[in-house]
């Protein structure tokens, strides 16, 4: 059965090119010597992104493969503009970020809802003859062409964006533990990988207040290089403020697991390392207060650490607790705030897009510009355009 989540999407965009201006001569009987009267053309509409909160996947996009734009009007006698093409707006969820599906260079990103970005810009209106008219030169023969669309094959990459992010290996709880938190219902079951893709829930706090917690698909040793689930999943990770890392009780070495699962977001990408982390064990319904005890000792000393069991409800307020006054430290704020002045998007690699397009299906070649639109761009090549003002 296919999944409704969908986290990338290859699409070709087209602006509008612009309208052609008019070259008329205005005649009519009572007025021979009328001149020029040429319009000028109407600009071509624009691509534009817009962030909506309410979508949380590039569903609505999967199978829309060319989103193109009006192309202006062109400019008709007696001064008339031509028409304006109709700008078109792409509403994604926020988190989405734009690279150029040719070269895998950033774009654009879309972080909050209602910001607008625009992708590609209308071609301007061809100036009428009239525009050109002088004492001079009182009856110009000659318009101005109006400028070509622009044209870009995009890939549009989602990055969910949370207050708290689960990072373990498969089968740590996570999913057992954001559904006894929340009203979300991932799937739960006793073998790897039962969470393939990722999943929110709001965490109720006290006094009315919540944050929102990702439920990220379990990752293993060498995931950075692609092993398991991969790099498919580890980008989701990159959007949460504050990280919880979960390792069950029963595992032989805690310390070492966390170390190895904080070692994999290093190599993905060493900026994850300046989030505040929280370290839970779980499944600790199975563990006497002794063990326990004897576990506080081996465990990290540079981070908060909770034992909880989300299937006998143990520890989960204070788990919230913690969760809530890491969230909102002034360090951890004033990392937030400095991460969105300051964050860099990095390229795409591209010895692994293809892989990673292949596997979302959307590797399929794409049509480019016509024939008819070549000769437009050959038109205007031939003029060249005074600089705004």
């Amino acid at each position: 059965m296919e999944s409704n989540f969908v986290d990338y999407v290859k699409i070709l965009c087209r602006s509008g090119k612009g309208g052609k201006g008019s070259m008329h001569l205005r005649h009519v009987k009572y007025n021979p010597n009328g001149g020029p009267d040429g319009g000028d053309g109407g600009k071509g509409g624009s691509i534009i992104l817009r962030g909506n909160h309410n979508y949380w996947t590039l569903l609505h996009l999967k199978y829309e493969r060319h989103i193109f734009a009006e192309h202006g009007g062109n400019g008709g006698r007696d001064k008339c503009h031509g028409t304006d093409g109709k700008d078109v707006y792409i509403d994604v969820p926020c988190g989405t970020v734009v690279y150029d599906a040719e070269t895998g260079k950033y774009v654009c990103d879309i972080t909050y809802d209602g910001q607008e970005i625009v992708l590609l810009k209308g071609g301007r209106g061809g100036l009428g003859n009239y525009q050109f008219r002088s004492a001079t030169n009182q009856a110009p023969r000659y318009a101005q062409p109006g400028e070509p669309m622009q044209e870009m094959t995009v890939i549009l990459e989602l990055k969910l964006l949370a207050d708290v992010g689960l990072v373990g290996f498969p089968n740590a709880g996570k999913s057992t533990l954001v559904s006894a938190l929340s009203n979300a219902r991932p799937k739960i079951a006793n073998y790897p990988f039962t969470t393939m893709e990722p999943s929110l829930g709001i965490v109720g706090y006290r006094d009315g207040k919540s944050f929102v917690m990702a439920d990220i698909p379990g990752i293993i040793e060498g995931a950075s290089e692609g092993k398991g689930l991969g790099l498919r999943f580890l980008r989701h990770i990159e959007r949460n403020s504050l990280l919880l890392f979960m390792v069950p009780g029963d595992t032989d070495d805690i310390k070492r697991e966390y170390e190895i699962l904080l070692n994999e977001l290093k190599q993905f990408n060493p900026e994850m390392l300046d989030k505040h982390r929280v370290l839970a064990i779980t499944k600790c319904d199975l563990l006497d207060e002794e063990l326990v005890e004897m576990l506080r000792e081996t465990l990290p000393k540079d981070l908060p650490c909770v034992f909880i069991s989300a299937v006998a409800n143990m520890g989960l307020d204070e788990l919230k607790d913690v969760l809530w006054r890491e969230l909102n430290a002034e360090s951890n704020k004033l990392a937030a705030v400095l991460s969105e002045d300051t964050l860099v998007h990095r390229d795409k690699d591209m010895t692994r897009f293809a892989e990673e397009l292949a596997d979302e299906g959307e590797d399929e070649d794409i049509e480019y510009i016509d024939e008819e639109d070549l000769e437009d761009i050959e038109d205007f090549e031939d003029f060249e355009y005074e600089e705004e003002q």
